[in-house]
Parts: structure tokens; C-alpha cells; sequence
């Protein structure tokens, strides 16, 4: 894949603080791209935007709270008036929450933690698609790459029902906004990780995580260097005959 290709584009990364977002910024900086970075955690936000331009990279970064839509809209302001036209957008902001280590059952659930979850990991996905399209339509350009989850296709103890529901809900999401943009040569994509070697995996301990292994074909956890090159892939022009898929990332873990 020709690397120069990034260059000049403008890519927009939600929950880019830490984890798989992270990755996927620092992966993109390297490519040649600006990078616009999107998180809720202004610490870690920071960090990465100072690790990324310390290294002479293009990059700017916003706070935001993405289960709220005028914060997204603040956003999306002002990397337009920076940057301009933002020609990629990869919806990766996710929850999962945990308490001492374990997802709530449907009647422990509270109905805060639901609300919460279906904001950040639909309705975020939605706002910043919904900001980033009309621009993508005048420019008949577009990449939309979300992130969905094996966990859509599967039951998971690990996670809550909130977190299946939301996942599930952006393959919907994705496929529906495939079939509207493609007219616009606006392309739509998922990706599906499985277990990726990030944080929010480890909580999960290593005795679940052991055994989703024993039951992966290519016996290991996914690093997040291998969910950037199937980004990538899809935010290049080697996807261009490609919309409305969601890309398993998880070593063989529920083919179906």
C-alpha cells in the first residue's frame, strides 16, 4: 500500500485518548495524515496529542463529551475551522463498564448505565457521522469506519446487555448509511474486534481471557497494530469497491 497516500487528508478519531483510538491516530500521524483527536479524558488527551506533534506530526485535538451532541458540534467546529474538509471519520469511542470487574445483569443494571452506554457508543457514532456527512456530500468523498464488536454477534458474559445492544445497533447503523451515501461515493464500514491487547480487555481478567484464547484459532490475543492495518485498508483507496461490511478482527474467535 503506497504510505504517501494519506497525505493531505484529514482524519477525524473518536475515543482517540488511549487503547485501539490511540493506536489508530498514531498509526495515521505516521501515514502522512492530520490527525483529529476526540476524547472525553483531557489528561490522556494530551498526552497523546503532545507524544504525536513532539514527533513533527499534524495533529489537533479536541475534549469532548461525545454522548452529547452540542459538545460533538463544538468539536466538529472547530477541527472545520482548522483543518477544513474532514474526509475520514472513524467512530471508535466505546464503554464498557465494570464493577469490581463484572458487567451488571439485566436487573442490576441501572437504567443511568444503560442510557450512558447507548450515548457514547450509538448516539456518538451517529452525531459525528451526522456533522461530517453533508461536507463529504459536496465533496462526493467519504470514509465512515465504525466500531462494532464480536460481542454484537455473540453472548459475552463479560459485557453488559448495553454494550451487545450498541454494538449491534452500529452494524445496523453502518449498513443503512451505506446504502444512503453510496451514491455520494461515501463509504461505510465496520470493523468487529474481538479480544485486542488493550485495558479494557485486561479488566476482564485473565481466566475469561485465557479462555477466549483457547477458543481462538490463531491462539493469542490481537494487538492493536493489527486492528490499524484493517483500518487503514478501509480508509484507503485499496477499499474503494468496498461498503456495508463489517471486517471480523479476532484471529478466527465465532466465524460465522
Amino acid at each position: 500500500m503506497n504510505q504517501l497516500q494519506f497525505m493531505g487528508r484529514n482524519i477525524l478519531i473518536t475515543g482517540a485518548a488511549h487503547g485501539i483510538g490511540a493506536a489508530i491516530a498514531e498509526h495515521f500521524a505516521q501515514l502522512g495524515a492530520t490527525v483529529a483527536l476526540v476524547d472525553n479524558h483531557q489528561q490522556y488527551l494530551s498526552e497523546i496529542h503532545l507524544k504525536l506533534a513532539r514527533k513533527g506530526y499534524k495533529v489537533r485535538s479536541f475534549v469532548t463529551d461525545i454522548s452529547d451532541y452540542e459538545s460533538c458540534q463544538a468539536a466538529y467546529i472547530y477541527f472545520s475551522n482548522e483543518l477544513g474538509f474532514m474526509d475520514t471519520l472513524i467512530n471508535n469511542a466505546g464503554i464498557s463498564p465494570k464493577h469490581q470487574g463484572k458487567a451488571y445483569k439485566i436487573w442490576e443494571l441501572p437504567v443511568e448505565e444503560w442510557q450512558q452506554v447507548i450515548n457514547v457508543n450509538l448516539n456518538g457514532s451517529f452525531y459525528f457521522s451526522h456533522l461530517l456527512v453533508p461536507e463529504m456530500i459536496k465533496n462526493r468523498f467519504g470514509k465512515i469506519i465504525n466500531t462494532s464488536s464480536v460481542a454484537a454477534n455473540a453472548y459475552l458474559s463479560v459485557v453488559a446487555c448495553h454494550y451487545s445492544t450498541s454494538k449491534s445497533a452500529i452494524i445496523g447503523l453502518t449498513r443503512h448509511l451505506a446504502g444512503e451515501l453510496g451514491q455520494y461515493n461515501i463509504h461505510v464500514n465496520a470493523i468487529a474486534p474481538g479480544r485486542i491487547e488493550t485495558p479494557m480487555v485486561f479488566e476482564a481478567g485473565e481466566h475469561f481471557n485465557q479462555s477466549v484464547i483457547d477458543e481462538t484459532p490463531l491462539g493469542r490475543l490481537g494487538a492493536t497494530s493489527e486492528v490499524e492495518k484493517v483500518v487503514e485498508f478501509l480508509a484507503s483507496d485499496q477499499s474503494s469497491f468496498v461498503t456495508g461490511q463489517v471486517i471480523d478482527v479476532a484471529g478466527g474467535w465465532l466465524m460465522r
